[in-house]
């Protein structure tokens, strides 16, 4: 006897954001590169042709997750009087943004930052600067040197946990790198080894907002 033939089940309905929701999967689990056209569609259970119908390709996508995080980040930027304080929060909120997603940092480094999401946030850089004072020139100047310290510093920090995944809360983190820093012979490097309660701490808040009130230290000196 032959089985009855099943009706096959409803469609599930494909949209740009579920595309990008699997892509952001993908590199939070198994790290960068991991997002190609096929993986996502496996994980959407879903034909390589259908994604093709809202993202062309992978250099695609990636732009388009570059632009969503970047969206997150503006829409939720701070709307304060003080230049300074509102730049602070927003390299924060960014590095929290990418620490939460390490596999999607090597997107913002390796491609043109060009989309609108991107624009915007250049511009809202330019916007704190002149607030500070800056001519304009000396506000492109600096806009360009507080991502390069932002990024920089963002990536120094997931390539320091060199695996796939979410990081490891931050004192964990902390705490691995002391121990692993603290083997260093101190005879052959005794300053090295002088300095690992505070080289181990590199990965951490401190460190990086030390580093970012130093660069902006500097800025309307030169306004």
């Amino acid at each position: 006897m032959t089985e009855p033939r099943r009706r096959p089940g409803p469609k599930r309905a494909l949209t740009e954001e579920a595309v990008l929701d699997a892509a952001l999967t993908l590199l939070d689990t198994d790290g960068p590169g991991a997002a190609s056209i096929r993986r996502i569609a496996a994980v959407l259970g879903v034909s390589p042709n259908s994604v093709y119908t809202y993202l062309p390709d992978k250099s695609a996508i990636e732009q388009a997750l570059v632009e969503r995080l970047l969206g997150d980040l503006n829409r939720a930027a701070p709307g304060g009087d003080d230049w300074r304080t509102d730049l602070e929060a927003l390299a924060l909120d960014l590095r929290r943004r990418l620490t939460a997603h390490p596999g999607a940092v090597p997107l913002l480094l390796g491609g043109a930052m060009n989309g609108p999401e991107a624009l915007l946030l250049g511009e809202r850089l330019l916007d704190l600067l002149a607030r500070a004072g800056l001519s304009a020139a000396e506000a492109a100047r600096g806009a360009y040197l507080i991502m390069v310290y932002v990024l920089g510093a963002i990536a120094l920090e997931v390539a320091d946990v060199p695996r796939a995944g979410a990081l490891a809360p931050e004192e964990d983190r902390i705490a691995a790198r002391r121990a692993a820093m603290s083997q260093v012979p101190a005879a052959m490097f005794p300053r090295t080894a002088a300095a690992v309660d505070v080289t181990a701490t590199w990965i951490g808040t401190d460190q990086y907002l030390w580093g970012l009130h130093r660069v902006l230290d500097g800025l309307p000196t030169h306004a």
